[in-house]
């Protein structure tokens, strides 16, 4: 029996008594991915990307391991809700405009002292201090950087279009106006290297696309960590109490980890391992986080139905942002069809061994989106379900 039908005849064993659709997180393959961030990480702490999570019983999980310290989050309302349920280090990854949650952090203490949000332009700023409505708590903010890797003059861009601020000189400009403004305390630099981090290296079948993903990456990897040193001795010249300086992501722990500027890493997706990071280089980690649809058809010879699994990913459309058929091995989409919204058709040998009822095994292109779609995670040790914990979307909570 192969490792992976192992572990399918694992899962269904543990969800026997459950009907599916249904999402597990194994434990086992969970923990032993955060002990590979830490590993990789090499001494420094990781900070948790609650998107790729999204559920606060697995939030607390992976934070009381040595190793892990914070939260990066994706909202200001997602901020403030989880600085109410206990959690005291919040870095708001994005910039926001929610005036009225800008209101409630600048009015209560507790919340201004948990919760650090982002800018890149002064603009944030002034919506800040507009949103205040008499709240005069300071608030800890961020700064961008614009990690993407600029050739020929600016005219090649490789990376997100994500802030403005490329160059020290711009830092270092928008930290002297944070200095300036009464209200607000400049505590950290961020920037995420998701041409680095979020992209493959080894994607099979596509050997020649791949080599050139290597040379990029070693490219950005060498400007990158030379001018984020520069970064942040432009504005550790204004601000010379700056907390952190954040960087990574799952695919670049290790080496982000390596530049001297950079005091923590951020990390979420390597928790789970979707299967976006089955194309890297750099590290292998083990599938965590699946979810079970229900055969309900069975149209004909290597062909199976199950129930929904229309759930494609964020980014570019594309086959890549699909869920893949996992278990048992040896099921692919049908090309006219793919995976629908109330119905997807399997194809192949190992459908005719399928029955009506039984439950066929995926894992989501990317992490914490899977738990846009269930309401409850089982915590699979072994082969028994030892919980079940809700998602943010169980507990009421849909942030984006």
């Amino acid at each position: 029996m192969t490792a992976r039908a192992a572990d399918r005849a694992r899962y269904d064993r543990a969800t026997a008594h459950l009907d599916a659709p249904l999402a597990i997180v194994d434990l086992e393959a969970f923990d032993a991915n955060a002990d590979d961030l830490v590993r990789r990480a090499g001494g420094k702490p990781i900070r948790v990307a609650s998107k790729s999570v999204r559920c606060r019983h697995l939030l607390e999980r992976v934070l009381a391991k040595d190793g892990f310290a914070g939260i990066m989050s994706f909202t200001l309302a997602e901020s403030l809700w989880l600085a109410r349920s206990g959690f005291e280090d919040i870095l708001l990854a994005y910039p926001s405009a929610d005036r009225a949650r800008f209101a409630e952090l600048a009015a209560d203490p507790k919340l201004a002292a948990a919760v650090t949000v982002m800018i890149d332009d002064p603009a944030h700023l002034d919506l800040i201090d507009a949103a205040r409505d008499g709240g005069t708590e300071v608030v800890r903010v961020c700064l961008e950087l614009d990690t993407s890797l600029k050739l020929l003059g600016g005219r090649v861009r490789v990376g997100a279009l994500r802030s403005p601020l490329h160059s020290p000189a711009q830092l270092a400009d928008l930290a002297r106006t944070v200095a300036r403004r009464p209200g607000f305390k400049l505590v950290g630099i961020m920037g995420y290297e998701g041409h680095i981090a979020g992209v493959g290296d080894a994607v099979a079948g596509r050997p020649l696309r791949s080599r050139a993903v290597r040379l990029m990456q070693a490219t950005a990897r060498r400007e990158l960590a030379e001018r984020r040193g520069a970064v942040v001795r432009a504005v550790r010249a204004v601000a010379p109490d700056l907390e952190f300086v954040n960087g990574g992501g799952t695919g670049s722990v290790q080496t982000t980890a390596a530049e001297d500027a950079v005091t923590e890493i951020a990390a979420g997706s390597g928790l789970y391992v979707p299967r976006l990071f089955d194309n890297y280089t750099s590290f292998t980690g083990r599938p965590a986080a699946l979810f079970a649809m229900p055969v309900v058809r069975r149209p004909g010879v290597g062909v199976v139905t199950v129930l929904g699994g229309g759930y494609p990913a964020s980014g570019v459309a594309g086959p890549d942002r699909l869920p893949v058929p996992y278990l048992p091995e040896g099921l692919s989409y049908d090309s006219q069809e793919g995976p629908g919204e109330v119905q997807t058709p399997l194809l192949g040998s190992a459908a005719d061994d399928l029955l009506i009822g039984d439950r066929v095994w995926f894992r989501h292109a990317k992490a914490g989106e899977l738990c846009e779609r269930f309401a409850e995670l089982r915590l699979v040790e072994g082969d028994r379900v030892t919980a079940t914990v809700p998602t943010y979307r169980g507990e009421g909570q849909t942030f984006l």
